[in-house]
């Protein structure tokens, strides 16, 4: 299988939210904010081509869905759908996308699946020859979701892919689907069924989705303010992270600004660090 990092549109979200308890004085030497307290932060996929022969989407990012009002509150600098230019430029088009792996159904993470914003028109469904995977957990979840994270979630969104009769939901590490490909964990520290795919080749991948978000998150103690369950994340990126040091696992940041993918490792204290990272990949053979 070939893999491509495919950027999504990019969005910009107040530096304390992302840091949760940690202080400005402290997270602002990691990233820079703008004139609101804002930083930058990707919304990146993966694209697998020829995984068991098919195309497989892992994530679909912010897109361009929301109204020029509500695209300003979130820092959405870019206008295009930035998903279906990268798609383009890595020779693919939604059309083409046999799969799309969902781990979870934040706007930011699915919203990419929808139309461009167009004033008095509807929003629809991209991806028509597309399944698409979320886990059991996830989908109740969105369906039903806490008020504390329920503006996380666009109804209609949730409403369209059920219509859609396309939705696969995973309950377990493997999918008759992905064969030995793909195997799955799961986590409940950010949203409860949040999924995490890791890819199998000649190396093995990770996409950590919001349980690591990007490599200052690496940190096990450095936590978002949008996860639900604080200590709970902390203790499943501690087993996370273990696990990928032992078993040499790259991982694939979704909001990183800089890198799409990196190793990790212990320095001398024992403190997890990211290494090896790398902007951007392109047909890369796994």
């Amino acid at each position: 299988m070939q893999l491509w990092s495919i950027e999504g549109n990019r969005q910009h979200l107040d530096g304390g939210s992302m840091f949760g308890n940690a202080p400005r004085a402290l997270w602002q030497r990691w990233h820079k904010a703008d004139e609101n307290h804002r930083i930058e932060l990707a919304t990146r996929c993966l694209l697998a081509k020829d995984l068991l022969n098919r195309n497989v989407l892992f994530e679909a990012g912010m897109g361009a869905f929301l109204s020029p009002k509500l695209a300003d509150r979130f820092g959405i600098n870019e206008i295009d759908h930035r998903l279906l230019l990268s798609l383009d430029a890595a020779g693919i088009s939604h059309e083409d996308i046999d799969a799309v792996v969902l781990s979870h159904l934040h706007f930011d993470h699915c919203g990419g699946l929808f139309s461009p914003y167009e004033t008095d028109k509807p929003m629809r469904l991209l991806f028509p020859n597309a399944r698409f995977f979320i886990s059991e957990a996830a989908w109740h979840t969105a369906n039903s979701p806490h008020i504390r994270d329920k503006p996380s979630f666009i109804p209609e969104q949730i409403q369209m892919l059920t219509e859609s009769g396309r939705v696969e939901l995973v309950g377990g590490a493997r999918h008759p689907y992905f064969a030995d490909a793909v195997q799955f964990e799961f986590s409940n520290g950010h949203t409860q069924g949040l999924m995490l795919a890791e890819l199998h080749g000649k190396q093995r991948i990770s996409f950590a989705s919001d349980l690591i978000p990007g490599t200052t998150w690496v940190k096990p103690n450095i936590t978002m303010g949008y996860d639900r369950f604080p200590e709970l994340a902390i203790d499943e990126k501690i087993a996370y992270l273990n696990d990928k040091v032992e078993r040499n696992v790259s991982i694939f940041y979704t909001h990183d600004p800089a890198y799409a993918i990196s190793n990790v490792a212990q320095d001398e204290d024992g403190n997890y660090v990211s290494c090896n990272e790398v902007a951007a990949i392109e047909n890369f053979a796994l």
